[in-house]
């Protein structure tokens, strides 16, 4: 697929117009003294942006290129390219040179902008590189436009190189030409406006009439003059036969300029100043990643880069189509500084503002119905442009997810005063930043403050050395990569071994959902042991997901660290490690064992996966016997009640002790223990009360939405589906409300009477949303699909899509079910004696 929303298209901020990148701000390269390749195959040529030679390699190096006819064409290319690049070179000098004279004609007045010494300095040489190069240009242009093969200009280049001690003059100079242009600009606005806008001419068969460049930039030409030129001389010789009168000029030549790199290589590479530490050890890119910054109050997508002494933070710039792309350093501090404040001392830090729930499930599944619509597209063989469009539509909702839905704080320090916050959505990858720093503070580290030049090359490598190239979304997968798993993955945590010390223990399960990892379930605490025992089963909606985290932490009891924030993870992660989800291997209806290993320590765990259309099969009940999978109806008037007993017991035991549970229906309870309540409530057990007071709230949560999934229909019925689907598409609030009451009046009574019971239920449950974060839409979104999805038999559409099922349908469950939780109480008297809906048939 060639569409590819990456970083590299998108600002990070989503608000910052595009800003087209200057001619010649790229990164400074880095001086070769052995130029061994022909520019057109250096990536350093390529990246320095003046035209680099177009050398057309097919054909033209075989081996019959000793041929002299194919060497001396050769030539001629490479010094057309080498033309080409030199009148850009030429027009940066003169772009460089433009300000000069009216600086020098206000230094003498009253208000100078610069004094003369000033000038002298940032000036210093260059009118002098520039008449070289122009007469140098002046001479080889004509020789390579009438071009013929007896033409010789090696006089001209070794007369180049002849000249080069104006080139020592102004390496010599260099570091304090920039210092000085740095400081006039910050005390000079004027001068400041000049440096920063220098329009260079674009060459004569051009569109672009100019560009504007620092004069930082331009100041850095002349230095990666002589790389160019050094590595154009050494291609010619090679393609110069060795009788011809031009070659010992052109080795000539060569010789002074490479000796002429090597001494100042010395003095001047700042790429090897800025990529060395301060011992001079080379700096090296360890780890680098996108991660959510809160800034000034709002969050930003970041690229963050960890060296070996130093952490620095970039942002992707903007930039016109074609150009090199480029960083912008945000802030960076060096690892010798830098601290990991305790959550007690980062009680300044600002408060995260956490996107509800509702919210971010709602961006969720208007992503997934934009991805249905593009397969649809794609199936009905749909116009590109429309796909171009939805996909566009997709990456954008993505990345609103992936700016909003992490919330985990990262908090890093600099001791010299200044504290940066990040927002996570993973604690492993908290934890996986957290020890690749503190893994590099181990070794002797100094610390150092990088001059801009210095900042600059830095943030410049970035972009090469990157190894995250695209933002986590969806979008940025090609058609061919894989999907991931839609459906439900069912995980039972065994045990661990290999503590060296007893503890109390649990685990945390995370899979990636959209693009990025989020915590699914958590283990009960194993207390004080060293083999921890936990046998539990989680059941884990995944969302096109990939790869399972597990992470070990003992637990902390320590109350002064406990939640100054409502996110902070304050326990000690003992072990992490992950697995691919392999969807041949995790497709089978067995259980399938694995082991794994994190820092000496073995977890062992069992999973299977269920695709999400099998397991939202209502499937008929042959039974007469028990309460799941049997008809409502039967149940109550087995139990001569009005609402099934496990429906009460449940809601009740919920209210007394579950009602401020966090998550509460959304978090998944133990499998192993709903299924030993499913096993109770069907043998109608004496010990059922006994056994709901000791059981872990989150599974008699579990059990109530189990048993309202395996109704052999849903609770609102078959018959009755196509009729709320409709119902709450209408768009007259007075019609939609005659509509949705002349339903509800159309259900037969032990589900419209079960259905109120629950509707009061979870009202109260909401009204504790401020200590269980649980919404009126959270719940509607957790309860819809278990309470109007259709039987297999009503679906008759075969869905074919995993994500289609999360399209449109869910939407309007979630929506119909959130109608009724907003709704002013129903009554069922009420609504059974009530004339004024006038009845229609539906």
């Amino acid at each position: 697929a060639d569409f590819n929303y990456g970083a590299d298209e998108y600002d990070a901020e989503g608000n910052e117009e595009p800003k087209a990148l200057p001619e010649g701000s790229e990164t400074m390269p880095y001086i070769d003294e052995s130029p061994t390749m022909s520019p057109q195959l250096s990536a350093r040529g390529q990246e320095s942006g003046d035209g680099v030679s177009p050398t057309p390699t097919d054909g033209l190096g075989t081996g019959g290129e000793r041929d002299a006819g194919k060497g001396l064409e050769m030539r001629k290319l490479v010094l057309s390219g080498f033309l080409a690049s030199e009148e850009i070179y030429i027009n940066q000098l003169e772009a460089l040179l433009l300000p000069m004279k009216p600086l020098k004609a206000t230094a003498t007045t009253s208000q100078p902008v610069l004094t003369l010494q000033q000038i002298e300095t940032i000036f210093y040489k260059i009118q002098d590189i520039y008449e070289i190069h122009k007469e140098f240009y002046d001479s080889l242009c004509p020789k390579v436009q009438q071009w013929d093969s007896n033409v010789t200009m090696g006089h001209l280049f070794q007369k180049l190189a002849s000249q080069l001690g104006v080139y020592k003059a102004f390496v010599d100079n260099y570091k304090i030409a920039l210092e000085t242009a740095e400081k006039c600009s910050q005390s000079n606005y004027q001068f400041q406006k000049i440096s920063e806008e220098l329009k260079v001419k674009g060459p004569k068969d051009s569109k672009e009439s100019h560009t504007s460049v620092t004069m930082e930039a331009l100041l850095y030409k002349p230095i990666d003059r002589v790389t160019r030129s050094t590595l154009v001389l050494h291609d010619l010789l090679k393609h110069t036969p060795a009788d011809h009168p031009d070659y010992p000029l052109l080795q000539d030549a060569l010789r002074i300029s490479q000796n002429f790199l090597s001494s100042i290589n010395e003095d001047i590479d700042p790429r090897r100043t800025a990529v060395t530490t301060p011992k001079g050890e080379t700096r090296q890119l360890v780890k680098d990643g996108f991660l959510v910054e809160l800034s000034e109050g709002s969050r930003k997508l970041r690229h963050v880069f960890l060296f070996t002494d130093v952490l620095l933070c970039a942002k992707l710039k903007k930039t016109a189509v074609g150009k090199h792309q480029q960083y912008d350093c945000k802030w960076y501090v060096p690892l010798a500084d830098l601290v990991f404040p305790s959550p007690e001392e980062s009680e300044h830090c600002p408060q995260v503002h956490v996107i509800p729930d509702h919210e971010l499930e709602d961006m969720k599944m208007k992503i997934s119905a934009i991805k249905s619509e593009v397969q649809k597209e794609k199936a009905n063989k749909g116009q590109s442009r429309a796909i171009e469009r939805l996909k566009k539509k997709m990456f954008e909702n993505e990345f609103w997810l992936l700016l909003n839905s992490p919330a985990i704080p990262f908090r890093i320090h600099n001791r010299n005063g200044k504290s940066y916050l990040f927002l996570l959505s993973s604690d492993y990858e908290r934890s996986e930043w957290r020890e690749a720093i503190q893994r590099l503070q181990k070794k002797d580290l100094q610390a150092f403050v990088l001059s801009s030049v210095e900042l600059q090359v830095l943030t410049g490598s970035c972009f090469k050395l990157r190894t995250v190239h695209n933002i986590p979304v969806t979008s940025n997968k090609d058609d061919d990569e894989s999907p991931g798993l839609y459906g439900f993955l069912h995980v039972i945590v065994h045990s661990a071994k290999g503590f060296k010390q007893s503890a109390n223990l649990y685990c945390t399960l995370e899979v990636d959902s959209f693009g990025y990892f989020v915590s699914k379930a958590k283990t009960r605490v194993f207390r004080d042991t060293t083999e921890p025992q936990w046998n539990e089963e989680f059941e884990i909606e995944l969302e096109g997901s990939q790869s399972l985290r597990i992470l070990c932490y003992e637990k902390c009891y320590d109350k002064t660290k406990l939640n100054k924030d409502n996110n902070e993870i304050v326990d000690k992660i003992m072990g992490k490690g992950q697995i691919q989800l392999d969807p041949q291997a995790v497709q089978t209806k067995n259980w399938h064992m694995d082991v794994i290993e994190m820092n000496g320590i073995k977890v062992e765990f069992s999973m299977k996966f269920t695709s999400r259309d099998m397991s939202l099969k209502r499937t008929p009940s042959k039974k007469q016997t028990g309460v799941f999978g049997v008809k409502i109806s039967v149940v109550t008037k087995r139990e001569r009640s009005k609402v099934p007993y496990i429906v009460r017991q449940c809601v009740e035991e919920v209210e007394k002790r579950g009602i401020e549970e966090v998550g509460i229906y959304r978090i998944s309870g133990v499998a192993t223990d709903i299924q030993a309540l499913k096993a109770v409530f069907d043998a109608n057990n004496k010990d059922i009360l006994v056994m709901l007071s000791d059981m872990d709230i989150n599974a008699i949560a579990g059990t109530l939405k189990l048993y309202f999934r395996e109704l052999p229909e849903p609770l609102l019925t078959d018959r009755l589906y196509p009729a709320f689907m409709e119902g709450i598409a209408l768009s007259d609030p007075a019609a939609k409300e005659n509509c949705m009451m002349h339903l509800l009046r159309s259900l037969p009574d032990p589900n419209l009477i079960t259905f109120l019971f629950l509707l009061e239920h979870l009202k109260r449950v909401a009204e504790k949303e401020p200590i269980n974060k649980m919404s009126l839409h959270n719940l509607a979104t957790v309860f819809g699909p278990t309470l109007l999805r259709p039987s297999e038999g009503e679906s008759k559409v075969h869905l074919t899509l995993a994500s289609d099922i999360w399209s449109h349908d869910v939407m309007a469950q979630v929506q119909v079910l959130l109608y009724y939780l907003q709704h002013p109480p129903i009554s069922f008297t009420e609504l059974k004696r009530n004339t004024l809906y006038f009845s229609t048939d539906v």
